[in-house]
C-alpha cells in the first residue's frame, strides 16, 4: 500500500494550474482566442465601471475573483474506455461528472456530461468545466462505416504513458506532490492538443465527414483536441456586437434566454469555426473545421418548475424566431419571455430559481429571533437572498453551438433517444444530478441562517 506524501497539492490547485496552462496553449494555437479574451475583459471592466452595484454584489459573494479565470472547454471522445479514463484524469483535478445531456435530439450523434468542481469552495477557487461528449457509433447508419470508425478509435491511445502513470499514482497516494502535479499538467495537456496530421487517409475522412462532420472530428485525429475554451462575460450582447469590429465572425444569434434584469441559466455565442489545413495519411492535403471561440453569460440556476417554464417558452419562441437576425431574434424572445418573472423576489416566491440565504449585518446583530419564515426575515432586513449561479449547460444551447460551427449540412437524422444508463456504464460512474446540487446548497444556507437566529 502506498504511503501518503506530506506535501500533497490540493486538487483545486492542480485544476487552477491546468486551466491556466490550457488557456495559454489554446491562445498559441488559435490567435483569435487571445483577441476574444481581450474583448471579453474590456467589456467586463466597462460593465463593472458602469454598474458599481453589480461590482459590489459580485465582490461580496466571491464571484469577482473567479471572473477572470473562469473557463469552460469542450471535447469529444470516441469510446467508453476513453471516457472512463477521462473521468479518472479529471478527478485528479477535483472535477466530477454533473448532468446528462442527449444531443441526438438536435441531430448531433453524441451524449455528454460536464466535468466540474461541485462544492462552493472549489467553485470559488476556479470553476473550470469540460463539457465532454461520447460519440454514439450506433447512430451511424452504415454498418461498414460504423465498424471502420470503431476500429480506428480502438487503435489509438489519446493519453500519454506519463499521464496514465500519474493518474494511478494520484489514486494510490491520495493526490500528487508539487513536482508530480507539474508533470501531470504537462502530460495531461497532450490529450487536448491540436494535431494537424490526421490518423486516416482522405477517403476515410470524407466518408465519415459525409455521415456527420462531428464523427470525422472525433474519429480521425490522435486525440480529442479542445475545440473551444469559453470565458465568461457580464454583457454577452455587447461582446456579440463588437466581435466584427475585432475581426471575428460571430454566429447568427445568441443561444439561450433573452437579456433580462435578472439573468437566468446560460447564454452563449461564439465566433465561427476556423478552417484549418490538415495532412492526411498518404500525404494528401485537406482542411478541417472544428475549433471556435465561444463566450458565455451565466445567470440564476432554475428549479425544476423554472426549467419547465423556460423550456415551454423557448419551445413557443422557435417558430417565431426561425431565420431572424440576432437583433430581431432577441426582440421576439423578450416578448415571449415576458411570461417569465424578471424580479428576484417573484422568482423566489414562486420557487422558479434557487437562492442562497445569508444573514445581513442587522441579522448578525439581532441575536435570537422569534421568526422562522424566510420571507418575513428578508422583509425585516435580517436575511439577504441571492440567486445561485448556474454552473452547468443547456442541451439546446450546446447543440446550437455545435451545429452552427459544424456547418449547415446534416443534423436532422437522429431522433431523440437518450440513454443515460449506457452513458454511465461507459463512464464507470453515475453522473450527479445538477438540480440536487443546487437544492442542497439552498437547503444548507436556509438551515445555517435559521440556526444562527436561534431557530434550529
Amino acid at each position: 500500500m502506498n504511503s501518503t506524501p506530506t506535501d500533497i497539492v490540493s486538487r483545486d490547485e492542480i485544476r487552477d494550474r491546468f486551466s491556466r496552462a490550457m488557456s495559454a496553449m489554446y491562445q498559441a494555437e488559435v490567435p483569435q482566442y487571445e483577441t476574444l479574451l481581450e474583448l471579453v475583459e474590456r467589456v467586463n471592466r466597462e460593465t463593472l465601471e458602469r454598474d458599481p452595484a453589480l461590482a459590489e454584489r459580485l465582490d461580496a459573494h466571491g464571484e469577482l475573483d473567479r471572473l477572470g479565470v473562469e473557463r469552460h472547454g469542450a471535447i469529444r471522445v470516441g469510446s467508453a474506455d476513453e471516457l472512463a479514463m477521462l473521468r479518472r484524469l479529471f478527478a485528479v483535478m477535483g472535477m466530477y461528472p454533473v448532468g446528462y445531456y442527449d444531443l441526438s435530439e438536435a441531430g448531433v450523434p453524441v451524449h455528454s456530461t460536464a466535468f466540474r468542481p461541485i462544492d462552493d469552495a472549489a467553485l470559488a477557487r476556479n470553476p473550470f468545466r469540460i463539457f465532454t461528449s461520447l460519440l454514439r457509433l450506433e447512430l451511424i447508419e452504415s454498418e461498414a462505416l460504423r465498424e471502420r470508425a470503431a476500429a480506428i478509435v480502438k487503435a489509438r491511445d489519446i493519453f500519454t504513458p506519463g499521464v496514465r502513470e500519474l493518474i494511478a499514482l494520484a489514486e494510490g497516494q491520495g493526490g500528487l506532490t508539487d513536482d508530480q502535479a507539474e508533470r501531470f499538467v504537462a502530460e495531461a495537456l497532450e490529450t487536448f492538443r491540436w494535431h494537424r496530421d490526421a490518423t486516416v487517409d482522405l477517403a476515410t475522412y470524407e466518408a465519415l465527414h459525409d455521415e456527420h462532420r462531428l464523427i470525422a472530428d472525433v474519429v480521425c485525429f490522435r486525440g480529442p483536441h479542445i475545440n473551444h475554451l469559453t470565458p465568461r462575460t457580464l454583457d454577452i450582447d455587447e461582446v456579440q456586437r463588437r466581435m466584427p469590429e475585432a475581426g471575428m465572425n460571430p454566429k447568427a444569434v445568441i443561444e439561450g434566454p433573452p437579456r433580462r434584469a435578472c439573468p437566468i441559466l446560460l447564454r452563449q455565442t461564439s465566433f465561427k469555426a476556423l478552417e484549418e489545413s490538415i495532412r492526411f495519411a498518404g500525404e494528401r492535403q485537406g482542411t478541417h473545421t472544428a475549433r471556435f471561440g465561444e463566450i458565455e453569460q451565466r445567470g440564476a440556476a432554475l428549479t425544476a418548475e423554472g426549467r419547465a417554464l423556460y423550456d415551454s417558452l423557448l419551445t413557443a419562441s422557435r417558430e417565431r424566431t426561425r431565420g431572424l437576425d440576432n437583433e430581431a431574434h432577441q426582440r421576439v424572445l423578450a416578448q415571449v419571455f415576458a411570461d417569465f418573472p424578471d424580479d428576484e423576489a417573484e422568482l423566489r416566491r414562486r420557487g422558479l430559481a434557487f437562492f442562497e440565504y445569508r444573514l445581513t449585518e442587522a441579522g448578525r446583530a439581532a441575536g435570537k429571533v422569534d421568526e422562522t419564515d424566510l420571507e418575513a426575515l428578508i422583509a425585516r432586513g435580517l436575511v439577504a437572498a441571492r440567486p445561485i449561479t448556474y454552473e452547468d449547460f443547456l442541451p439546446v444551447s450546446a447543440a446550437g453551438i455545435f451545429r452552427s460551427n459544424l456547418g449547415d449540412g446534416g443534423g436532422e437524422a437522429y431522433a431523440g433517444n437518450a440513454n443515460r444508463e449506457v452513458f454511465e456504464a461507459a463512464l464507470g460512474a453515475p453522473v450527479t444530478d445538477e438540480l440536487a446540487l443546487y437544492a442542497e446548497r439552498e437547503r444548507a444556507s436556509r438551515v445555517a441562517v435559521l440556526a444562527a437566529l436561534g431557530q434550529a
